[in-house]
């Protein structure tokens, strides 16, 4: 039986240098995520055993970055310039003087002490995790005005007492269970014009409050979305996750508009791209356009499509949402196979009762989307990964299940879903 090797993360912090970095290759690989100073630019996984001589990891360096560098190239209306003949020849003074050029670095004094959003947290059971969750918020370069928990439907009163420990922290107790349910619930306590959610096994950049606030100071924007990066890929599940099931969008800004809806319309739009729910904020207004999270989705753990089904709904009403990749997160992955499964079990059981409701509101091409192209694309997963089912098909019977049970789901509960676009 072939042995997992676990990845190393590594934050490379590019201003500091173009040397390469000490990497311990022997019986790992390495997840390596590029930095110029607080602007995430790209991340390369390296494989096992293999050692990057001076040059490969230049090249590798350049292939990373370059999306985001001619991104920001191309919003800053800058003449391009050999920056690519910088870092191979190991020219950093002309890199570092162009670079911060591009990227003026945010001056502390521009970064008020708090913003008005309410970072609202839904949790359950998990007590060790909110309590590292509120310290890190505490600590942050840039507050937010209010942060809110949702105890969701707790079996005991643990994560009340944590909240006890942190002065300034609302603690609301929502004794029906339901990620959505807890969602509005936050969302109908929040006093801040910006409401922004993070799971409590995520952590966030210390720039991450200022970011999301800055995100809503043009008003054309309705939600938005953040770059979610890997905390951990020790294990094999964790590593799965991050390659086929990633929160990661990516390092340049995505404007998803109308547009976006009616392009995909007949396919069936693939909302569920726009980001992930373990870091998302939506303008407090927008719940009394389109209406708060369809609690039908509730349909077991975390991440059932209820963000997708809201940001369906926000853009088919004509709205805008903003990837933004300077709001950072970070994600610590399940650990297990076991945790794993069910978590996908889930996502794809939300992802199939969510399609349904958006067909329903719209006369889109979801159906074709579940009942040909998923089928065709399991069929020749099932037939790829035979007889072994390794890595990426681990889960592949668990997904299908999900989406049966799914749709199963939704033609049971139908008559109980609220949400009208």
């Amino acid at each position: 039986m072939r042995h997992h090797l676990p990845h190393q993360i590594s934050h490379i912090y590019l201003h500091k240098g173009l040397s390469v970095p000490s990497l311990t290759t022997h019986n790992q690989g390495n997840y390596l995520v590029f930095w110029w100073h607080d602007k995430a630019l790209g991340h390369v996984f390296i494989t096992p055993q293999l050692y990057l001589t001076e040059t490969s990891y230049h090249d590798r360096l350049i292939e990373t970055i370059s999306p985001a560098i001619a991104y920001y190239e191309h919003q800053g209306k800058m003449s391009p310039v050999a920056w690519k003949e910088w870092i191979s020849q190991k020219d950093f003074h002309a890199l570092e003087i162009w670079l911060n050029n591009l990227f003026p670095p945010v001056s502390q004094d521009a970064i008020p002490d708090r913003v008005p959003i309410a970072a609202v947290i839904c949790t359950r059971d998990r007590p060790a995790q909110l309590q590292n969750c509120l310290r890190m918020l505490l600590s942050l370069s840039c507050h937010p005005q209010e942060i809110i928990v949702v105890d969701n439907a707790p079996s005991n009163n643990a994560s009340s007492e944590v909240v006890k420990q942190f002065g300034g922290v609302s603690y609301i107790k929502e004794p029906r269970p339901g990620l959505d349910i807890a969602r509005n619930t936050g969302a109908r306590e929040a006093q801040a014009p910006v409401v922004a959610y993070i799971d409590d096994d995520v952590t966030v950049h210390p720039l991450w409050a200022y970011q999301v606030w800055k995100t809503f100071q043009d008003s054309g924007i309705a939600a938005m979305t953040g770059l979610v990066i890997a905390t951990e890929l020790k294990t094999e599940a964790q590593f799965i996750f991050e390659k086929h099931w990633s929160f990661n969008r990516g390092y340049t800004d995505i404007y998803y508009t109308p547009d976006f809806i009616q392009h995909t319309l007949s396919q069936g739009p693939p909302v569920w791209v726009i980001g992930a729910g373990a870091s998302m904020a939506f303008r407090k207004a927008i719940f009394e356009q389109v209406g708060y999270f369809d609690e039908l989705l509730d349909v077991g753990a975390a991440g059932c499509s209820g963000d997708s089904e809201m940001w369906y709904r926000i853009l088919i009403r004509g709205y805008t949402i903003h990837y933004n990749p300077r709001a950072v997160a970070f994600h610590k992955h399940r650990r297990e196979i076991e945790g794993l499964k069910k978590q996908i079990f889930y996502y794809m059981r939300g992802h199939a009762a969510a399609a349904m409701i958006q067909q329903r509101q719209h006369k889109a091409g979801y159906m074709r989307h579940l009942f040909w192209r998923l089928p065709k694309q399991y069929a020749k997963l099932l037939k790829s990964g035979f007889p072994n089912y390794r890595y990426r098909h681990k889960t592949l019977f668990v997904e299908i299940l999900g989406v049966l049970s799914g749709l199963n789901y939704y033609f049971k509960n139908r008559q109980h879903s609220r949400q009208k676009v």
